[in-house]
């Protein structure tokens, strides 16, 4: 609770500087990594060939967990900013540090507030800020792979930016939804090549989201079905 207290402080501070997102996110990193050692869990990277820590990408990730954001935010090497909703943006100090520091808000209370909210994102996107987004909207209470949202695709096409599939294995082991026990255990991460969407419109948006989502579904399902990786180890 105290390096968490700590760090973020430290990125609220941070915040007000012109590169605040920069090191607030490095001050993210460093409590992410510090939770992630005095929890036990222990974090492999696999597939970090495949991106360009320059250029701008959309990552999509699984969601079993809350311990996914801190593997994504400790071991994922690149900057990057959360796709977030409206409400947290609501909540005194924290809610305007996340404005500053470059976070994206994405209002979901109506149909029109979601539109303009893909708008402005994309149009951050495109500037050159890559994000992280958890198609599934929310936690997975069994750890498979849920059905994706549509908004982070309609982002993906109107940026104009490659979609990074990223598995994550392991954190459902060590504090599954609805659960405040938290277990050692091991973490993997797997980035895989970037999904091109230049091509693609609304159209075609349905093939994008199932494209993404077998990458997903088939590498996760390949990763516990190895005798390589065992989460309780």
């Amino acid at each position: 609770m105290f390096s968490t207290f700590i760090c973020a402080l430290a990125a609220i501070a941070l915040s007000f500087w012109k590169k605040g997102g920069d090191l607030s996110h490095l001050a993210g990193r460093f409590w992410a990594k510090s939770v992630l050692l005095v929890s036990r869990a222990k974090v492999t990277v696999r597939g970090l060939h495949h991106i360009d820590p320059c250029a701008t990408y959309i990552y999509m990730a699984n969601h079993q967990s809350m311990f996914d954001i801190l593997a994504l935010l400790g071991y994922l090497p690149v900057q990057f900013r959360w796709l977030a909703k409206k409400e947290l943006f609501q909540i005194p100090v924290f809610g305007q540090a996340m404005a500053r520091v470059g976070y994206i808000s994405i209002d979901r209370s109506n149909r029109k507030a979601a539109h303009n909210s893909i708008q402005q994102a994309a149009q951050k996107i495109a500037q050159g800020v890559s994000v992280v987004i958890f198609p599934e909207g929310t936690r997975s209470a069994d750890g498979q792979i849920k059905s994706f949202e549509a908004g982070g695709f309609h982002l993906a096409i109107r940026s104009g930016r490659p979609i990074v599939p990223v598995v994550i294995c392991g954190t459902h082991h060590i504090m599954p939804k609805g659960s405040l026990r938290i277990r050692p255990g091991r973490i993997l991460v797997s980035i895989h090549p970037p999904v091109d969407t230049a091509s693609c419109n609304s159209k075609t948006k349905k093939v994008l989201r199932d494209t993404v989502r077998s990458i997903m579904k088939q590498d996760l399902e390949k990763i516990r079905a190895s005798q390589a990786f065992n989460p309780e180890v």
